[in-house]
């Protein structure tokens, strides 16, 4: 097999983060950080194992950060802590501090739903419930003993860029939409609560490319209120649509985390290099 030129791959990866930053995100990414979820000396271990090895990482208010790296490096691990969603897994122990506003989310007078209503969450395959796309819609508010008003379901669907395609058939199934609506409609679900952080497990990976972009597109709209962190196996992706990028390698390691530019232009770690020219991974 021949060996992949990893220098044209290298100057592809740089091509994409460059090109596609626009002013609104230059402008976004040139704003001063403001730590809205950090972790310090942060470990998993499901039984034995370990998943995340000390990490250490605060994550800006109002930006887009990437998680990227190769399978089984703890990605999606270090995204459930955050809204401690590892707590429904039998054997996860979590060792160090994740904060969210500076308040260690694993102390023990904080109600993991409380903290769940402020850091929704999407999941990589859409999971509409078998319910109406305005029941899906108010599903979040209506768990928490409000009442959600026709205006709720309106700004939240908007919110998703989905009302104008379903603002005539709120009453069928969510079921009946398309792969890429569903996933829309999945986003709207979970900004209805009005949450601050949106967390996004590979949320394109089950969608064609045309449904693919519809959601980038929408996550550039949605950071201008929300703070958004997402896990992608697609490096051309968290180019794309991030300002920040934390790359995660074997062992649980984060390895790297800084501008998304940078950490595409010019790494600091040959083992970041490696994976982005594919080297490994």
């Amino acid at each position: 097999m021949a060996t992949p030129d990893t220098t044209d791959s290298h100057e592809q990866l740089i091509s994409t983060s460059v090109q596609t930053g626009g002013t609104d995100r230059t402008d976004r990414t040139n704003r001063p950080d403001e730590t809205v979820l950090a972790s310090h000396n942060l470990s998993v271990y499901y039984g034995e194992e370990r998943a995340l090895n000390d990490v250490t990482i605060e994550i800006p208010e109002n930006k887009v950060t990437a998680i990227i790296g190769p399978s089984g490096c703890g990605k999606s691990t270090f995204l459930r802590c955050i809204n401690r969603m590892n707590d429904q897994i039998d054997g996860c122990r979590v060792e160090g501090e994740f904060t969210y506003q500076g308040k260690n989310v694993y102390d023990e007078d904080v109600d993991p739903v409380a903290l769940r209503r402020r850091v929704g969450q999407v999941f990589q395959k859409p999971n509409p419930f078998p319910k109406s796309i305005r029941d899906n819609v108010t599903y979040g508010l209506e768990v928490q003993g409000k009442s959600a008003t026709d205006e709720d379901v309106e700004r939240a669907l908007r919110g998703a860029a989905l009302w104008d395609e379903v603002k005539d058939q709120l009453d069928s199934s969510g079921l009946d939409l398309s792969g890429g609506q569903q996933q829309r409609l999945c986003i709207a679900r979970a900004i209805a609560p009005d949450p601050e952080v949106i967390l996004m497990d590979e949320p394109t990976s089950a969608l064609d490319p045309v449904a693919a972009s519809k959601i980038e597109d929408l996550i550039d709209e949605l950071v201008e209120e929300y703070t958004v962190v997402i896990v992608t196996h697609n490096m051309q992706q968290a180019a794309r649509i991030s300002d920040k990028t934390a790359v995660f390698l074997t062992g649980g390691n984060l390895v790297e985390f800084d501008e998304t530019t940078t950490v595409f232009e010019n790494p600091a770690h040959s083992r970041v290099e490696d994976y982005i020219t594919g080297r490994f991974g």
